[in-house]
C-alpha cells in the first residue's frame, strides 16, 4: 500500500473527527505549548507505515528511512526525540480510527487472546515501566509478564473487537463485554470452554463454539460446528502476521503510552493488509447460520 493512499484516507478520517470535536462530541486537541510542526494526520500516517514496513526498531524506521527518504511528503519533519513526544497526543485519534476500520459482522467469529511480554522473564524483578500493571501469567507457550490482547475476527479475517488486559486475566472474563454487538457463531478454543458463558452469550443470539476436554464426557455436535473448530487457524495466522509482521510486540517500551500506541498502530496497520487469512464463506451459507442456532 503506498503513503499516500494512507495518507490521503488517514488525513479524511482527521478532518472528519476535527468537525466532531467542534461540536464538543470529542476533544484532543492541545490546549497548551507549542503548535507541533507535524499535523496529526502526519502522525498517525508514521506510525502505521512503520508497522507496514520491515524494519525492527521504530528509531531506524524514523532516522534512516523518514528522514533519509520521505523529506518530500513530510517537509515538516521533527526530530526523533521530539516526534516521540508527539506520540501520545496521537492515541484518542488512533483509537477511534482503529474502531472505524473494524469490519462487518457476518455471522461466524473467531476468537483468541496473545500473551504481550514486556521483559524477558528474568528482568522482571528488575522492571519499572509497567511495574504497576503488568502481570504474571501463563500461556501455552509458558509463563510471561505483561498483558494479554484478546481478538475477536470475521471469516474474512477482518478485526471485529480488540481488548487489551493483564497477562493474568482469564481468557473468558472480557468476553461478555466484547461481543455485544455479536450474533451468529463465535469459535474458541479450551480456554473459553464454560456453561454459565455459553447461556449468557446463546440468550443473546450468539453461540459459543469450543471443543470438549479429554477428561469430560463426549456429546454430540452438529458437524457444521465441528468443521468450523477446524478452521480456528484463521485467528492464529492473524496473531502470528500481528506479532511478526506488524510488529506488535517488543521489549523495549520506555513509556505505557507509546506502548498503547504501537500497539493500536500495529492492528490499524494489519487491518490494510491487502490480503488477510481467510475462510471465503459462499453468501448462501452465511444465510443460514442463524437458523442453526
Amino acid at each position: 500500500m503506498s503513503i499516500l493512499k494512507l495518507f490521503c484516507h488517514v488525513d479524511d478520517f482527521c478532518q472528519w473527527l476535527a468537525t466532531r470535536e467542534n461540536a464538543n462530541l470529542l476533544d484532543v486537541t492541545r490546549k497548551r505549548g507549542p503548535v507541533p510542526r507535524l499535523s496529526l494526520s502526519e502522525v498517525m500516517t508514521i506510525l502505521i507505515h512503520f508497522h507496514q514496513s520491515r524494519y525492527r526498531s521504530f528509531k531506524a524506521y524514523y532516522t534512516q528511512h523518514v528522514c533519509e527518504h520521505m523529506r518530500s511528503e513530510f517537509p515538516a519533519l521533527v526530530s526523533y526525540t521530539r516526534f516521540v513526544e508527539l506520540m501520545p497526543s496521537a492515541l484518542p485519534a488512533m483509537c477511534i480510527y482503529l474502531r472505524v476500520r473494524f469490519g462487518q459482522k457476518t455471522g461466524v467469529a473467531f476468537i483468541d487472546s496473545t500473551p504481550l511480554s514486556v521483559c524477558h522473564n528474568r528482568r522482571i524483578v528488575r522492571h519499572r515501566v509497567f511495574a504497576e500493571v503488568a502481570k504474571r501469567g501463563k500461556s501455552s507457550m509458558g509463563w510471561f509478564y505483561g498483558f494479554k490482547l484478546h481478538l475477536i475476527v470475521n471469516d474474512q479475517g477482518e478485526l471485529l473487537a480488540v481488548q487489551l488486559t493483564p497477562g493474568n486475566i482469564d481468557d473468558r472474563k472480557p468476553v461478555p463485554q466484547m461481543t455485544k454487538n455479536l450474533w451468529g457463531k463465535l469459535v474458541g478454543d479450551r480456554g473459553y470452554l464454560s456453561q454459565a458463558l455459553f447461556e449468557q452469550l446463546f440468550a443473546r443470539g450468539l453461540q459459543l463454539i469450543t471443543p470438549i476436554r479429554k477428561n469430560m464426557q463426549n456429546r454430540l455436535v452438529v458437524l457444521e460446528d465441528k468443521l468450523l473448530t477446524r478452521k480456528r487457524f484463521v485467528i492464529e495466522t492473524i496473531v502470528d502476521q500481528l506479532k511478526n509482521i506488524s510488529q506488535i510486540e517488543h521489549t523495549r517500551h520506555r513509556s505505557p503510552t507509546n506502548f498503547i500506541v504501537n500497539l493500536i498502530a500495529g492492528l490499524i496497520a494489519y487491518t490494510w493488509q491487502p490480503k488477510k487469512p481467510s475462510l471465503h464463506f459462499p453468501d448462501k451459507d452465511l444465510a443460514l447460520l442463524p437458523a442453526l442456532i
